[in-house]
């Protein structure tokens, strides 16, 4: 059985410590800032690329204009065209995002909700 333990924890951002869940979801998304991800990068011992920001900032676009996470699909199509197709696909998500994929450690990092499914 799967259990959600509500754990708070937080990430210190310029003095200030953001309130996260126990995965590191933010628990106010608009708590979010570019520090807010660097310091929880930082603390996943994950150094943001130029590609991770455009991931980033694809993953926010998207949650503000349709209202839910984007699906992995969705993204492996947009950078799929943004990219082409060896470092818009699946595997190098992945790799860019190695605690949890694109979706989780994506989201997490774009200060969006933990995703409901499709883990």
């Amino acid at each position: 059985m799967h259990m959600h333990t509500n754990l708070q924890r937080s990430v210190r951002v310029n003095g200030r410590d953001i309130a996260t869940d126990s995965e590191g979801y933010l628990r106010n998304l608009q708590d979010w800032s570019e520090d807010f991800a660097r310091a929880l990068a930082r603390e996943e011992n994950l150094t943001l690329t130029d590609e991770h920001w455009e991931v980033i900032r694809f993953l926010r676009e998207h949650y503000q204009q349709h209202g839910v996470q984007a699906q992995v699909r969705v993204m492996i199509r947009h950078f799929t065209q943004a990219w082409g197709p060896q470092r818009g696909s699946n595997h190098h998500l992945h790799e860019l995002f190695p605690v949890g994929g694109p979706q989780k450690q994506g989201n997490r990092l774009a200060g969006l909700l933990r995703t409901k499914g499709e883990h």
